[in-house]
C-alpha cells in the first residue's frame, strides 16, 4: 500500500496563503489519482482538488477555483496544494488521498489510501 503524510497546515489570517504538502511512499503507481479533501467540524468530507502524478487532469471543487492550485512532483513523490486568499470557511482538516483504482469520480469513497490530515485554521 501507499503511505501518505501531509504537512504545511497552520494558522493564517484571512487573505493569507499556505502550501500543503503530501509525501507519498511505499507502493506508488503513476496511474494513481492524487487528491486533496477537507473536513470541517460538523460537515462531511469534501473534495478540494485532484491531479495525476504526471500533472495531468487537474481538477478543483468550485470552492477553491481561482484560489487553490494543485501540483505534483514525480521526483519527490510529493503533491502540493497552494492555497491563496484563504477564507475562514476554508478552516478544516485537510487530507491527502490516493485513488488506487479506476473508479470514476472524486468522491471520498473512491480513494483507498489516506494521510493523517493537517489542520488549516483561517482567522477572520
Amino acid at each position: 500500500q501507499v503511505q501518505l503524510v501531509e504537512s504545511g497546515g497552520g494558522l493564517v489570517q484571512a487573505g493569507g496563503s499556505l502550501r500543503l504538502s503530501c509525501a507519498a511512499s511505499g507502493r506508488i503507481f503513476r496511474w494513481f489519482m492524487m487528491g486533496w479533501f477537507r473536513q470541517a467540524p460538523g460537515k462531511e468530507r469534501e473534495f478540494v482538488a485532484a491531479i495525476r502524478w504526471s500533472g495531468g487532469s487537474p481538477s478543483y471543487a468550485d470552492s477553491g477555483k481561482g484560489r487553490f492550485t494543485i501540483s505534483s512532483d514525480n521526483a519527490k513523490n510529493t503533491v502540493y496544494l497552494q492555497m491563496n486568499n484563504l477564507k475562514p470557511e476554508d478552516t478544516a482538516v485537510y487530507y491527502c488521498a490516493a485513488k488506487e483504482n479506476f473508479l470514476a469520480g472524486t468522491t471520498p469513497a473512491n480513494f483507498g489510501s489516506w494521510g493523517q490530515g493537517t489542520q488549516v485554521t483561517v482567522s477572520s
